[in-house]
């Protein structure tokens, strides 16, 4: 279940990865991940190309930062233009990243209406020429992470599994979705498991991934990696409890006490990398209920982070809680 992952010419010594999380991806929390789990690799978060190339380099700095002290990062691009992904890939290949991904699932409105995200999943012909494009300007593997057809009219999967073999993708995560369907809707494991079947690249398999047996499931879809995602925020150390576990080994998992260190620290970095304590404090209340799960009053430290406009507070708060 859990092993070693060879991705066109990287080795990893595990196959379980953390993956891209809208505002959240940037390095403080890929480093505590790093830290305190060794995944395979992590992701950014998605950044549109368009971003990457207009953008100046001060404004960049979130989402293209990667600290000395973390692992291998996944790039993340966004985009339905080949010229500017190429343009992109190589300036993210410049910028450090050890593999680059091309987002192909994302529901949100604002980015299938600029033709991008999940509805690149209905122009094939279009996906092949990103997936080419990003194949001929960098040297570093290249995926794109896609949403399965689900029960919907839109009869992808087949199509998707042939364009990813054609134009050359060395690996292809799949979240076991279809883009219109919310959490709530139970991972289709069957479709993530035609992909394992139907490629001979590396099929990385995403959805509903947070303990022991929901990686169990995952696993049975006989996918070469799993992606955990939500459920590694609040928790940077989840991977490496997964991995513990599924080696019949007791894991410790950090006291509140220590868990509230992990929280400032986060919040600290973040807010060094911004520049700007109140946006890390912006930040802060969205992460707030997920490092609050094992704490008693977690909805009193929520409802008082949400009123919270400074690091002196937060600080406060985390220590008086925690």
């Amino acid at each position: 279940m859990i092993a070693a992952l060879k991705i066109g010419n990287k080795e990893f010594s595990t196959n379980l990865i953390q993956g891209p999380l809208a505002g959240v991806s940037c390095a403080p929390f890929r480093l505590l991940t790093w830290r305190y789990s060794r995944p395979a690799f992590t992701y950014t978060e998605m950044i549109s190309c368009k971003t990457i190339i207009y953008q100046s380099e001060h404004s960049l700095t979130r989402y293209l930062y990667k600290d000395a002290e973390e692992g291998p990062v996944c790039f993340q691009l966004s985009s339905n233009n080949p010229s500017e992904l190429g343009e992109a890939v190589k300036r993210v290949t410049q910028a450090g990243a050890d593999l680059i991904d091309l987002n192909c699932g994302c529901p949100v409105k604002k980015i299938r209406n600029k033709g991008a995200g999940s509805r690149l999943l209905t122009d094939p012909k279009t996906l092949f020429s990103l997936i080419t494009a990003m194949k001929s300007n960098t040297h570093l593997p290249v995926s794109i992470k896609i949403r399965v057809q689900g029960d919907s009219d839109e009869k992808t999967n087949e199509t998707i599994a042939n364009v990813i073999e054609e134009a050359g993708a060395d690996f292809v995560t799949v979240h076991g979705r279809h883009w219109t369907e919310h959490y709530e809707t139970a991972c289709r494991y069957d479709q993530i498991a035609y992909f394992s079947q139907r490629l001979t690249i590396p099929v990385i398999g995403n959805g509903d991934i947070k303990c022991y047996d929901s990686l169990q499931k995952m696993s049975q879809t006989n996918c070469d990696g799993m992606m955990i995602a939500r459920a590694g925020m609040g928790q940077p150390w989840l991977i490496a409890k997964l991995t513990a576990e599924a080696a019949n080994k007791n894991y410790k998992t950090p006291s509140t006490s220590e868990i509230g260190d992990i929280f400032i620290e986060h919040v600290e970095r973040l807010a060094a990398l911004l520049l700007n304590d109140f946006f890390a404090i912006i930040q802060a209340r969205k992460f707030a209920k997920y490092y609050a799960k094992p704490i008693n009053e977690a909805n009193y430290f929520v409802e008082a982070m949400n009123a919270c406009n400074d690091l002196i507070t937060f600080k406060h708060l985390v220590k008086t809680y925690f």
